[in-house]
């Protein structure tokens, strides 16, 4: 009985360091599994960081600068706001008056005027047209440029109206005559009191005018 004990003590030290070495491993096993799964994030969290920077900074770089909007260049020529008109003196034959448009540059910079005006009758609080625009009789002349205070000219045929049978001319009062300049869009009026043909189908023009030239 007693040999028994002591072998049984002798094996409890080989069984209790055996145990203590499997306790190690298994600790040791168990620390280095959350080493190899951490390092995985980290290799996998570059790519993304990468990706995001470049499409960010691309759109910033091709984005073009807006330019302003294209101002219209001045041509320089004679606008409605920049003249004074009024009639010359003239002198009368064959059924007709003639008499000078006299156009004034009463601005404060030179302009430039070349061909014919268009001139028409008005009539009414309205200003509204009687008759057909004055016929434009030659060809159209060289540019004249007025200095402030400079005149141009532009010779002006008025057609007695009682000449025409009053059926067909159906005669109006009229209270003067709207012009506009060459490559003008604005008119201007110019006061004359007179009798037009409110029809467009007389025999012949009421009205003609020739292209401008120095005054």
């Amino acid at each position: 009985m007693d040999m028994v004990r002591t072998k049984l003590s002798r094996l409890f030290p080989v069984v209790a360091a055996s145990a203590g070495v499997f306790a190690l491993s298994a600790c040791g096993g168990g620390g280095a599994t959350p080493a190899a799964s951490s390092s995985t994030p980290s290799t996998s969290a570059s790519p993304s960081s990468t990706t995001v920077t470049t499409a960010t900074s691309s759109p910033s770089s091709s984005t073009p600068a807006s330019s302003p909007p294209a101002q219209p260049a001045d041509n320089g020529l004679c606008k409605a706001g920049d003249v004074k008109l009024a009639l010359g003196q003239g002198d009368a034959g064959a059924g007709s008056t003639y008499r000078p448009l006299l156009i004034t540059n009463s601005s404060s910079k030179p302009c430039l005027i070349q061909g014919f005006p268009g001139v028409s009758y008005v009539a009414g609080a309205d200003g509204h047209q009687v008759g057909k625009d004055a016929f434009r009789e030659g060809s159209k002349g060289n540019a004249v440029k007025l200095n402030p205070g400079q005149t141009a000219a532009a010779d002006l045929q008025f057609v007695n109206v009682q000449n025409f049978d009053s059926n067909t001319c159906q005669p109006t009062a009229v209270k003067g005559l709207r012009i506009y300049l060459p490559q003008e869009t604005a008119s201007n009026f110019l006061p004359s009191e007179g009798t037009g043909c409110a029809s467009t189908k007389i025999p012949g023009n009421q009205l003609a005018v020739k292209t401008v030239h120095p005054a």
